[in-house]
């Protein structure tokens, strides 16, 4: 017996997207709740102070990730979104919102921007994001799952510093929209706190290494 699922849910998303098919369209209009998540990340205190300043790379997706609509995979082979309800802004732009101000706030690096600003940074951070989805796994209770690859990348020589894959799934506390949205801040913190941590310390070692230095912890 199918498990029921909210009411919410659209029907399942076009493998492909032919001329006129839109998940937008059709079907009767209704108000459209907007979802903003508020993350901000608190730094930890094991995380090292660096002297080298970091550009961000506008995190790349595919197109049913980079969007506003907010997915849900109810089974492992299917993908749908919620109805009459959408993120603020797209996900990549969460992300690279969400670690632009977590780095900001950490106090821990002398410099970091966006890398259209055209700052001559040392390393730049380049983010592919695979999943951002409310995931069931199978089960009755929905987790926000999200999944990304990170690069640290050396900007003289374009060097591959350090390669991670981070995945974070953060439980709702109900199938109902509002404790999903919910759910993601959390996931957005965690996955932003490792991503945040992960990047200050391989940047310090490899600039360690570079000047024959010990890394310093803070």
């Amino acid at each position: 017996m199918k498990r029921a699922l909210p009411t919410q849910l659209l029907a399942p998303l076009c493998l492909l997207v032919l001329s006129g098919c839109s998940v937008l369209a059709g079907g009767d209009r209704q108000s459209t709740t907007i979802y903003a998540p508020q993350v901000r990340v608190a730094a930890d205190p094991a995380w090292p102070q660096v002297n080298w300043q970091l550009s961000i790379a506008k995190p790349s997706a595919a197109r049913l990730v980079d969007s506003p609509r907010i997915n849900v995979r109810p089974t492992p082979g299917e993908l749908e979104v919620y109805r009459g309800a959408t993120w603020s802004q797209p996900a990549t732009d969460m992300l690279e919102d969400t670690l632009l101000r977590g780095f900001e706030d950490s106090g821990r690096i002398s410099a970091v921007a966006r890398i259209a600003t055209g700052i001559r940074s040392d390393y730049k951070l380049t983010t592919d994001l695979r999943r951002f989805e409310a995931d069931y796994r199978g089960g009755d209770m929905p987790a926000a799952t999200i999944e990304l690859n990170a690069k640290l990348i050396h900007s003289i020589d374009q060097r591959v510093v350090a390669s991670r894959t981070f995945l974070v799934a953060e439980p709702a506390t109900s199938t109902e929209l509002p404790h999903v949205a919910h759910a993601f801040e959390g996931a957005l913190d965690k996955v932003a706190t490792e991503l945040i941590g992960w990047t200050l310390v391989s940047g310090q070692q490899d600039a360690a290494r570079a000047t024959g230095l010990k890394p310093s912890g803070k």
